[in-house]
């Protein structure tokens, strides 16, 4: 059994991603950190080298990849957002699930993390507004929405593995 987590920045991807895989019994990858590695160098440093069209490429050839290996799989935050990322998202067996948190619960999230391009370039306003923009492609690839503002990551992790039990269920019945 196979998810794939997407979601604004810190909607809990990465940290609902290791429970989830945990609870299957299951390996987990953060997208963000295959790009890392095959690239050998930190988002940060290849967006300010090589800029975002660069980046965008090698995302879709390590999302390509990932698509192949058993688990659990954390995208980052623009994957769903790009035309080539969402085709090969739905074209996939994989069932897509969408974290989702409120405007301040994002902002509380990420204010102090250097480590996200994006949240060094926005102010606040610019942020919300980035992600309001990216919802309905979000929505486009999901097959399943969890809101993350009021639950734990162990209570999100385990909804969704309520819910992948539920699927595999379906498709035996």
């Amino acid at each position: 059994m196979r998810a794939i987590l997407i979601g604004f920045m810190g909607s809990g991807k990465t940290t609902v991603g290791r429970l989830l895989a945990a609870g299957l019994a299951t390996e987990h990858a953060d997208l963000d950190d295959l790009i890392v590695q095959r690239a050998g160098r930190p988002i940060t440093t290849i967006f300010a080298e090589r800029g975002e069209g660069y980046f965008r490429q090698m995302e879709h050839q390590t999302l390509l990849q990932a698509l192949k290996t058993p688990g659990v799989l954390s995208t980052g935050g623009g994957t769903p957002t790009i035309a080539m990322n969402a085709i090969s998202l739905k074209q996939s067996t994989v069932p897509v699930i969408w974290l989702t948190a409120g405007d301040q619960t994002t902002i509380n999230r990420v204010k102090n993390d250097s480590s996200r391009p994006l949240v060094n370039e926005l102010d606040p306003d610019a942020l919300i507004a980035l992600k309001r923009r990216r919802q309905s492609l979000y929505a486009a690839v999901a097959d399943l929405t969890i809101a993350t503002d009021q639950l734990t990551p162990r209570q999100i992790a385990h909804q969704i593995q309520e819910w992948l039990n539920q699927q595999a269920t379906a498709l035996q019945a």
